[in-house]
């Protein structure tokens, strides 16, 4: 796998991300490329990682056996519609990150004969304990769905999905979920400063539990609720704090929460859609 080119199109943070983890992973850095039009990203990338940079998408593809689509999803039809000669003449396999974007647009984007793998990682594949969830149409042989797993292993777990719409389902959980995560370090931090715990102190407590109960959750047999119900002692301090949460309807407001994050990645889908069928009807009443 470490002799397989692969081609960033995009320096933001997953894309930044996902290069660390594949540096500390000890991907050779002399196989990566990245291509962006902000030339200050693509300076840091290269100082950060020692990777190959290049202003020029076509150049990055040209280099490449894969190449991972994660520039802005406003930008992926302009982008998709630049690289599409390249892409077709070298036919790497594409990973796409983009939220909300199906294989289906990125088809009619390129052509049924690329090999299209839709992903979702998060942003603590930098640490190499991210999580991905990958999914492929029937047209994608193995040996690519292999080297799709191949690269996103190495910033941590993956998992397949058998139906296109969960990686909606996953975008929502998984690809914000470390946001919501922070959020609740956030509150936990402030509100301990506000109970008399210095900052320091608060920073470290949060984080710290944080960091313990994931880790409890992974390496246990138990459920995450019955590792709750552990610790919430009859008539304790825990109890007295889950009662307030739960009159508070915490589980409703994170329901809505995470049904907002997938209807929002499925309208952008529907979005990109329509406008690369736009841009294809453009096309041919210019033939």
């Amino acid at each position: 796998m470490s002799n397989v080119n692969i081609a960033f199109i995009g320096a933001g943070t997953m894309a930044a991300s996902i290069i660390g983890g594949l540096i500390k992973d000890n991907y050779p850095a002399k196989n990566i490329w990245a291509s962006n039009t902000n030339r200050e990203k693509l300076a840091d990338l290269a100082a950060n990682y020692g990777i190959n940079i290049t202003p020029d998408n076509n150049d990055a593809v040209q280099q490449a056996d894969s190449i991972i689509i994660a520039a802005k999803p406003k930008m992926i039809i302009p982008i998709c519609e630049e690289i599409k000669q390249t892409v077709l003449e070298k036919k790497p396999l594409v990973i796409s990150v983009a939220a909300g974007i199906t294989t289906e647009t990125l088809e009619k984007c390129f052509s049924h004969e690329i090999s299209i793998v839709r992903c979702m990682p998060n942003t603590p594949a930098i640490l190499g304990c991210g999580i991905t969830g990958l999914y492929a149409t029937t047209r994608v042989p193995q040996n690519k769905r292999d080297m799709a797993e191949s690269i996103l292993r190495t910033v941590g777990m993956t998992e397949w999905v058998s139906h296109e719409y969960l990686i909606d389902v996953i975008t929502a959980i998984s690809g914000s979920g470390p946001a919501y995560f922070f959020y609740l370090m956030e509150i936990l931090q402030r509100e301990a400063e506000s109970l008399g715990l210095p900052a320091k102190s608060a920073k470290l407590f949060s984080i710290q539990t944080a960091l313990g109960a994931a880790r409890l959750a992974l390496e246990s047999n138990a459920e995450p609720e019955a590792l709750r119900q552990q610790v919430t002692s009859p008539g304790g301090t825990t109890e007295a704090a889950m009662n307030q949460l739960m009159e508070g309807d915490v589980e409703s407001i994170f329901a809505k929460a995470l049904a907002a994050a997938k209807a929002h990645s499925v309208e952008m889908g529907k979005q990109f859609q329509h406008r690369i069928e736009h841009t294809s009807s453009n096309l041919k009443s210019h033939e």
